[in-house]
């Protein structure tokens, strides 16, 4: 999915479908199933009992910011990419790059308020409420990852003109993941929110 080279950019099938956009739509899917598993299985035990109340991290709600921030950073590339604006490209690639990972220090810096509270993953002393959180935002996290890798990758090929109004596909699969990602954060802060 990531290495898209020109050939094979330019020869969607013949039901109008890029095979690319095909295979990350069917990621985007199964991504979403299995966060929607985890959503149920939380739902599910915290029903059951022996589930430990806790304060949210704060840097939560300051990464929801950035993500949104980084959304907007990508679909500026992307725009700027349609009208062959290539230095508003690359910054605004860098840009998500750097959100992106600012996002993944927070995380790393929520993590480690939790375990100053004393909540930890797993093990004879942790809560279910704590492990649920840790498996929420360590998976999400883990695509974000991919998503950097991604977006990354698009920006090397900015730097080489390779993207630009006539060879869209790299930085439109990149923008819709990267969407995707910010998208489903959302939806986790707001689920956290609700039923923590």
């Amino acid at each position: 999915m990531i290495m898209v080279d020109n050939r094979i950019e330019s020869n969607p099938t013949s039901s109008g479908v890029h095979p690319l956009k095909f295979s990350l739509w069917l990621i985007i899917i199964s991504i979403i199933m299995m966060f929607a598993a985890f959503t149920s299985a939380y739902i599910v035990r915290r029903e059951e009992g022996n589930w430990l109340e806790f304060e949210l991290p704060t840097i939560l709600l300051i990464n929801t910011v950035i993500i949104v921030l980084s959304s907007v950073t990508m679909q500026w590339a992307y725009v700027s990419a349609k009208k062959d604006n290539l230095s508003s490209i690359k910054l605004g690639l860098i840009l998500t790059s750097v959100l992106g990972a600012a996002f993944l220090i927070g995380q790393w810096n929520g993590w480690a308020e939790l375990v100053q509270n004393n909540i930890y993953f797993g093990g004879s002393t942790s809560n279910p409420s704590g492990s649920f959180l840790y498996v929420l935002t360590g998976v999400h996290g883990f695509h974000l990852i991919t998503g950097l890798v991604f977006v990354l990758i698009t920006l090397v090929s900015s730097l080489k003109y390779k993207v630009h109004s006539k060879n869209l596909l790299r930085i439109q699969l990149c923008t819709v993941y990267w969407h995707f990602l910010g998208g489903l954060w959302l939806y986790l802060y707001i689920f956290l929110r609700i039923n923590h």
